[in-house]
């Protein structure tokens, strides 16, 4: 079967086995794209390799960043959705999440072609503020409060089949644009924002960071891109046009 156009992004992953059952876990649901903030030095070979069984072509071609959140924007500057997944919200974090079913069945319902990455933490200490922040959306997976931090390996199980089960099969339609188009969609708003003089004192940054995020969610093609561009721009426009003959 043909692979999902899904990357599993593991940030700074520390134990070996791990990414080798992070491996398996992946081949299991059709998904063989492999993206780690992290150095490949760090892992042991062997441990990976034991535990991937039958997925040891994934760690093969796995692609490495730099261990940074500069590292982590690289690694999903092809994509046109990250989805991050944590426990923990809170007022400097996304203020909600998806569940896999919600998020997949958002990736699903598009129709559209573009890669989906799916972003996971360190093992011990899950996805940092900056981390979650580079993300379009946060995926939460219920479990219980007794015990709610799920192995990473299982995590990662859990995401992969809530996207094969929605798209498999799958009818196919256009491809959206990538984050990295996407922030220069979201820059040329913000600029037509400016023009108005609407943040002239704060919340650019807070602006800037609700647009990439419904914006992602919404899938949007490359005209739609440049036809929001082309809408904000003109309505900046007429109001700078209006004020200067006042």
């Amino acid at each position: 079967m043909t692979s999902l156009p899904c990357a599993i992004v593991l940030c700074r992953p520390e134990e070996s086995r791990n990414v080798g059952s992070v491996c398996r876990a992946m081949k299991n649901m059709a998904i063989t794209d492999l993206r780690i903030v992290g150095d490949k030095t760090d892992f042991l070979d062997e441990q990976v390799r034991t535990l991937a069984v039958h997925a040891t072509d994934i760690w093969d071609k796995a692609s490495f960043f730099e261990p940074s959140v500069e590292g982590l924007r690289a690694a999903i500057a092809d994509c046109a959705v990250a989805g991050g997944t944590t426990r923990r919200m809170g007022q400097k974090r996304k203020s909600w999440g998806m569940t896999p079913e919600q998020f997949a069945g958002n990736i699903a319902a598009t129709g559209a072609l573009g890669k989906t990455a799916i972003v996971f933490g360190n093992e011990r200490t899950g996805l940092t503020d900056e981390e979650l922040d580079c993300c379009s959306v946060a995926v939460n997976i219920p479990s219980s409060t007794d015990c709610p931090s799920l192995n990473l390996s299982h995590a990662v199980q859990v995401v992969s089949y809530a996207l094969y089960r929605a798209l498999d099969g799958r009818k196919r339609g256009y491809e959206p644009v990538t984050l990295e188009r996407l922030g220069k969609t979201v820059a040329s708003i913000s600029e037509s924002i400016d023009r108005v003089g609407l943040f002239k004192i704060a919340g650019h940054e807070y602006n800037d960071r609700f647009l990439s995020e419904i914006l992602a969610r919404a899938a949007l093609s490359e005209a739609e891109a440049r036809r929001l561009e082309q809408l904000f721009r003109k309505m900046s426009y007429i109001r700078t046009g209006a004020d200067s003959e006042a």
